[in-house]
């Protein structure tokens, strides 16, 4: 039992049927991610989601009411989560450019770095810019916030977001399709574009996109 510090009256601390229910859950959306990442997240039935996570048929539907609201969930969980870890890769800079160089730098080294959310990302294609977690909206985010300090001069931030993913998704699929082909620097080499893409100068673009990159926060 848990005392409340704020009430001074006791709650059940969790059971251990929360926790085995909590795990099937993880299980379901981890699968999911996977077939994503595979391309087989819109061909996949209820029967090859449960058998990917190693659980029941019957349980699918204790956690979720359809396989499209499980794929939903799976994008928004992971998506959001690498948001949160690029958030706290730029949490000390403030120029809006930077902020979106270093961003766009780490995602496309995921490849490398996080293949399995790579793959993801290749997977979900340009379905990623509908969502309202993870990397678009704060891609989008940043895009404005140059806009307002003057720095990016691209007059639609929506249609220069689309034009950044197809850029990095690109650029994921190549490695992933060839990774022997490419190094890291190509990233930087997109990153450069994308900002200049945008309307900053070439020099600065040159400067952001080659700054040093702190290591990649832990999964």
């Amino acid at each position: 039992m848990v005392v409340s510090p704020a009430t001074g009256g006791k709650t059940k601390s969790t059971t251990r049927l929360d926790r085995r229910k909590a795990r099937t859950r993880q299980a379901l959306i981890d699968a999911a991610v996977r077939l994503i990442a595979q391309g087989r997240g819109e061909r996949a039935s209820v029967q090859e989601i449960t058998e990917e996570a190693d659980i029941g048929f019957g349980s699918f539907y204790n956690h979720f009411e359809s396989k499209e609201l499980l794929f939903e969930t799976a994008s928004s969980e992971i998506l959001e989560r690498w948001g949160r870890m690029i958030d706290q890769a730029t949490a000390h800079v403030t120029d809006p450019a930077e902020i979106f160089s270093v961003s766009l730098r780490l995602s496309g080294r995921l490849s490398w770095t996080h293949p399995e959310v790579a793959g993801f990302i290749t997977g979900a294609g340009f379905d990623l810019l509908d969502l309202e977690e993870g990397l678009a909206p704060r891609a989008l985010r940043d895009i404005r916030a140059g806009q307002v300090a003057g720095q990016f001069t691209v007059v639609d931030a929506e249609v220069a977001l689309g034009a950044v993913a197809g850029g990095l998704i690109g650029l994921l699929r190549l490695h992933q399709r060839d990774p022997e082909r490419g190094e890291t620097s190509t990233v930087d080499d997109l990153a450069e574009a994308c900002l200049r893409l945008l309307g900053l100068p070439p020099a600065k673009a040159r400067r952001l996109s080659r700054l040093p990159l702190a290591e990649t926060p832990s999964w």
